[in-house]
């Protein structure tokens, strides 16, 4: 199988995952600043659990960088890899904080809703 042709998506690739992790990060940005003290317990959950996914997405990939080798860095087939990787710890995150994140996103949503002045 030749893949000559596919030696030019090395750098587009790298650009599309920072981009990516830039508009993950914006859009958190932007969720938070929607809330306010007017927001509704689902909303304020809602970012929080938002923020608990990508912050243990963040660890899960330091961690799988930490036991991946840097090798094959340079080929295509493992920056397809990578991609791949990426989206499963996407929903690995997302699936740690639904099932074990509770007690934390409690906290943090009870934190919040001091910091705004939300009252019940």
């Amino acid at each position: 199988m030749d893949l000559s042709g596919l030696s030019g998506l090395d750098s587009n690739y790298t650009s599309a995952k920072t981009d990516a992790t830039s508009a993950t990060g914006n859009a958190l940005q932007s969720s938070l600043k929607n809330i306010s003290s007017n927001s509704s317990e689902e909303e304020l959950k809602g970012v929080i659990k938002d923020f608990e996914s990508y912050f243990v997405e963040q660890i899960l990939k330091e961690v799988k960088d930490t036991f991946t080798s840097d090798d094959d860095e340079d080929s295509t087939m493992s920056q397809y890899k990578d991609m791949y990787m990426d989206q499963a710890i996407e929903l690995v995150a997302d699936e740690v904080v639904d099932q074990v994140g509770e007690n934390y996103t409690q906290q943090l949503y009870e934190q919040m809703k001091r910091n705004l002045n939300m009252t019940e």
